[in-house]
């Protein structure tokens, strides 16, 4: 048996799942984008006058995502320091890997996870990137 966690603080998810599962002693977390609690809107992001996106900063949405990860944690009762195993999907490994890998090292100074990181075709929203994480829970 599982038990289901829905956080407030954070952005709701954009399909029929809750934020996380614990289940044994892990709590396993839903893919975390970057969109903001309250305002919905993915930081970093530019649009056209018609609404297609143009470009996004890897940095802004990097950072957000960390935040977002930190509040499903906080509000499930596990912590940034008993993260095992993060995934990461990536929607242009070139462009963005560098920054990315370099943000997420401030972030793991110590005590750093496993971790995988993988490039996909796209997001289900206008996303660059996406975290899958397990945490002691």
């Amino acid at each position: 048996m599982s038990d289901e966690i829905r956080s407030a603080r954070a952005p709701k998810p954009v399909g029929a799942y809750p934020h996380a599962r614990r289940a044994g002693g892990l709590l396993f977390l839903s893919g975390i984008g970057p969109r903001t609690p309250v305002t919905n809107e993915i930081p970093g992001n530019v649009t056209d006058s018609a609404g297609r996106l143009v470009s996004h900063d890897i940095e802004k949405q990097t950072r957000q995502v960390l935040a977002n990860i930190r509040t499903v944690l906080e509000d499930a009762g596990s912590s940034w320091d008993r993260i095992v195993d993060v995934t990461v999907y990536l929607t242009d490994m070139a462009a963005d890997f560098a920054t990315f890998n370099r943000i997420y090292a401030e972030y793991f100074p110590a005590n750093q996870p496993t971790r995988t990181t993988v490039e996909v075709g796209a997001l289900p929203t206008p996303i660059a990137i996406e975290l899958k994480v397990v945490a002691e829970g």
